[in-house]
């Protein structure tokens, strides 16, 4: 069993609540609100400026070139590319960049993306991974469940850009390369003392991702 197999079976309690939440359900067959996309939009741009900076902590934590250059190709693919998919979804509501980066931040984006920094602050590189991925790896494995979905990729349904944005090869490629790396990692630095460490950062990592669905899922309830 892989290193990432292994934590998702220790967190599988927390791992089916986050990437079977009901707000993933709601993406594949339309029926979220629109509500809970939309604040759920503007709260992942916040965080990805966040998660932009724990990759730069990567950088700094880096101690082979090789995982600079890989912390740095993750760095380009949140500012370069996901955080642009979100720009385009967002002007549909007359929303600017500007007016992304100057939503109030909520306390569910904050207490995540905190403790994945703190993690990586505390830890070495391997701890910073373990945090990160559960939302790196995570969406490539819920958007691939999701597009099977029967009527997910149907031309009525307002959220399939998400969903072949998170299916498609170009982010398939992003998470396999950073869960090949992460497994690199593991097999240098993981020991066995040191794996339960380990799966508790993934478990919290894990739960505060649910509780960013959750969040944005309540937004929707109360904006029906």
């Amino acid at each position: 069993m892989s290193f990432f197999e292994r934590l998702k079976t220790a967190a599988s309690t927390e791992w089916r609540a986050y990437t079977e939440h009901p707000f993933t359900n709601g993406l594949a067959d339309g029926s979220l609100p629109e509500a809970a996309f939309r604040h759920y939009l503007i709260q992942d741009y916040l965080f990805l400026i966040e998660f932009a900076r724990a990759y730069a902590l990567a950088v700094y934590k880096s101690p082979r070139l090789a995982d600079m250059r890989e912390a740095t190709a993750g760095l380009s693919a949140i500012l370069d590319v996901e955080m642009n998919l979100h720009v385009k979804l967002c002007a549909e509501w007359g929303l600017s960049p500007s007016d992304l980066e100057q939503a109030p931040p909520a306390a569910e984006m904050l207490a995540y993306t905190r403790y994945v920094l703190d993690a990586g602050m505390r830890g070495d590189l391997l701890a910073l991974k373990v945090a990160l991925a559960p939302c790196v790896i995570g969406y490539a494995e819920i958007a691939t469940r999701l597009v099977s979905r029967p009527g997910a990729d149907a031309a009525t349904n307002a959220y399939r850009v998400w969903i072949d944005e998170y299916a498609g090869a170009p982010y398939q490629e992003v998470a396999a390369r950073a869960q090949a790396h992460m497994e690199h990692l593991a097999d240098r630095y993981a020991t066995p003392a040191r794996e339960a460490e380990l799966i508790a950062i993934f478990k919290e990592a894990t739960r505060l991702e649910a509780d960013f669905w959750e969040m944005a899922w309540r937004a929707g309830q109360a904006g029906a």
